[in-house]
């Protein structure tokens, strides 16, 4: 993981209207304002075949390798360092073995050649591909064998599970191991930005996994989809294990740079720099006062600054996540109603509306009403966002949130609005809580 943190200006920033295509996300909502009992949530899921347990002994074995790797190439994997590549040809060797469609992709940053590892899993709707990465450098003081070592081998021996069950998902699936992470995001941002437009309204869902082993552990999810985070959660459930959101990492890691263009995004985290708390000990064990992981970028990441336990869960829950999210049924589209106007949300100032007409219709609104939400804006932790029935019932689509910032919100929402008449004026109301950043509604609709 990188170290640097992303940090919200002092300054107001200008308005960007960017074009980035909206991906669709299944979200699930908060308890609406206005109405008892009224929830934003996601379909029930298609059942999904059961994931295999991921061997730890398999997951060490990867990290005693990068570990060799970095011991013969001067101490670390780091970027533009004789042993990144050769980590890179050791992964990119099992994966073509196991009868993955492999290839590198090349870059150049701080004057040095960077690589990206992609492996395509043969078969699956391509239309709806499924990806799974981790970055696969290290910082140039250590092997990284945590950072993010760890990671890359959690979603190396699950691709290689998938090969061994020969999968056969609804999804497409493609796995991707980063270079320069390190560095800020550079091989990830550079596979984003080379994407044509296209191809990333192909990607359904982006799984990030940076440091899934650290010594001192927490279990972290990240919330940017709630879909993907209730994957991750229900994992953990079964487990009996409690789980936190995750915000040390916020806009640190490769999830980033999809999660600016609109692509679901979640992951898993086992902490970093930060200390751990009491109440985190007592919860997880462990050491209270003491960082989750003391060697974080430091020459001790090695295999003895990994949490067998925390690895093996983690890994699972990658697992679990691929076998569960990669073999859901599509929905067919019902009729749309959208606004495309655009209307612009003051800064810290009163909410705004947009205003869609559903005529034609009989009866009430259906148990899964999907609001696609695209606002364009510069910090989306200022927004609050609800979507208005005809008769005035507020449904609590996003709240305000001050970890949470990237820009832009750009989602779908399921809604039960079976309470609901279907035909009326139905509001997306957006007001923006906070100073200094400014955006403006893009598009939104209804599919009944």
């Amino acid at each position: 993981m990188r170290l640097v943190r992303s940090v919200r200006p002092a300054l107001p920033r200008a308005l960007r209207r960017t074009t980035a295509g909206v991906a669709v996300l299944a979200a699930a909502g908060l308890l609406a304002t206005a109405a008892p009992s009224a929830l934003a949530a996601p379909a029930a899921p298609a059942p999904a075949l059961a994931a295999p347990d991921i061997p730890l002994a398999n997951v060490k074995a990867h990290l005693s390798q990068l570990q060799s790797i970095a011991s013969a190439n001067g101490g670390n994997r780091a970027h533009g360092r004789p042993g990144y590549k050769a980590s890179i040809d050791y992964v990119k060797s099992k994966l073509d073995a196991a009868g993955f469609t492999t290839s590198v992709q090349q870059f150049t940053s701080s004057g040095a050649t960077g690589y990206n590892l992609i492996a395509d899993w043969p078969g699956g709707d391509t239309s709806r591909t499924l990806m799974a990465g981790a970055h696969l450098d290290s910082v140039s003081s250590g092997a990284g064998i945590n950072d993010n070592g760890s990671g890359s081998a959690g979603v190396l021996e699950t691709a290689l599970a998938v090969s061994r069950a020969q999968l056969k998902p609804t999804k497409h699936l493609r796995f991707a191991w980063w270079g320069a992470e390190e560095l800020g995001m550079v091989g990830s941002r550079y596979y984003v930005n080379n994407l044509p437009t296209a191809e990333r309204a192909k990607v359904s869902g982006y799984l990030n996994f940076d440091m899934i082993a650290s010594p001192n552990p927490g279990y972290f999810v990240y919330d940017d989809d709630p879909t993907i985070e209730k994957t991750f959660k229900d994992y953990y459930a079964g487990l009996n294990v409690a789980t936190e959101i995750e915000t040390e990492g916020d806009g640190r890691s490769d999830h980033a740079p999809f999660k600016n263009v609109g692509i679901p995004v979640g992951g898993l985290f086992s902490g970093a720099e930060r200390a751990k708390s009491s109440a985190q000990a007592q919860k997880w064990g462990g050491t209270a006062g003491q960082a989750f992981d003391r060697c974080y970028h430091s020459s001790c990441d090695s295999t003895s600054n990994i949490n067998d336990t925390a690895l093996d869960r983690n890994s699972d829950a990658i697992a679990h996540a691929i076998w569960t999210l990669s073999t859901d049924t599509q929905v067919p589209p019902g009729d749309a109603y959208e606004n495309t106007a655009d209307v612009a949300v003051p800064d810290n100032g009163a909410a705004v509306t947009s205003t869609v007409n559903v005529t034609g219709r009989t009866g009430n609104a259906p148990a899964a009403l999907r609001v696609d939400v695209d606002i364009r804006h510069t910090y989306r932790g200022d927004l609050v966002v609800d979507l208005l029935a005809p008769d005035g019932t507020a449904y609590r689509l996003k709240n305000s949130s001050g970890g949470d910032s990237a820009d832009n919100v750009i989602a779908t929402y399921t809604v039960n609005a079976s309470a609901e008449t279907a035909n009326g004026a139905w509001k997306l109301r957006v007001q923006d809580v906070g100073p200094q950043d400014t955006g403006y509604i893009n598009s939104w609709k209804l599919t009944f």
